[in-house]
């Protein structure tokens, strides 16, 4: 299960050390840890990484094909968390250590910046290719955070960009070797996290209006 530390200003919040995928348990975990980060006050700023092979794989099929009667509920749940990380009053770096697939990858999107291992790993949207059709609340945060021909190949080609090709093509900002992800991203932190605060949170909100928006929609989530 996730867990949060402290670094100075920069909390950082492991998401575990397996697949990393959003059992309902583990989505409560992360909202309670989130909840940590947004309580305090002064200079703060979020790291997310994981433990092993995978930052994380995305949305639990497993869980969701064993309870297909909670799924508008589910998926309302987890658009609230990459609604809420993307409106976040304080900047976020994702480090992304090993595989960032599917809902993996959305979550990395919510976050403000992005890096990567550079010699293995992938960032990937697969939902083309496992014929999952995004709702209308990914959708609109994928577009809101990539650039129109990255988001149309991501989402439409299910191509997997590794680091190098995930800098190039503006999906992360920086590519590293494995030992430094956490250290880049937790450095990146320290930089902005005197910013935390109301004025981030507005701008973030009038910014990402329309992607929140849809994200937050629970009548209709998935059309």
């Amino acid at each position: 299960m996730p867990t949060l530390d402290r670094h100075d200003d920069v909390f950082v919040l492991d998401l575990g050390d397996g697949e990393n995928r959003f059992h309902p348990d583990w989505l409560a975990s992360v909202a309670t840890a989130l909840d940590e980060v947004e309580k305090e006050t002064g200079p703060r700023a979020l790291v997310t990484t994981a433990t092993g092979k995978f930052y994380s794989n995305g949305l639990d099929l497993d869980w969701l094909l064993a309870h297909l009667d909670e799924h508008p509920g589910y998926v309302v749940c987890v658009q609230e968390l990459f609604a809420r990380m993307l409106s976040l009053p304080v900047i976020t770096v994702a480090a992304l250590q090993g595989h960032a697939f599917a809902a993996g990858a959305m979550f990395s999107l919510a976050h403000d910046f992005r890096v990567m291992r550079a010699d293995r790993g992938y960032w990937c949207l697969p939902e083309a290719d496992i014929d999952i059709p995004f709702s209308p609340g990914m959708s609109a945060l994928i577009q809101a955070r990539l650039g129109p021909h990255t988001a149309h190949r991501a989402m439409l080609t299910a191509h997997r960009y590794g680091g190098a090709d995930a800098v190039a093509a503006g999906i992360v900002d920086q590519a590293v070797a494995e030992d430094e992800v956490r250290t880049a991203a937790i450095a990146l932190a320290r930089l902005q996290a005197s910013r935390a605060g109301a004025t981030l949170a507005t701008i973030k909100a009038r910014m990402y209006a329309p992607a929140l928006t849809a994200l937050r929609d629970t009548t209709f989530p998935l059309r």
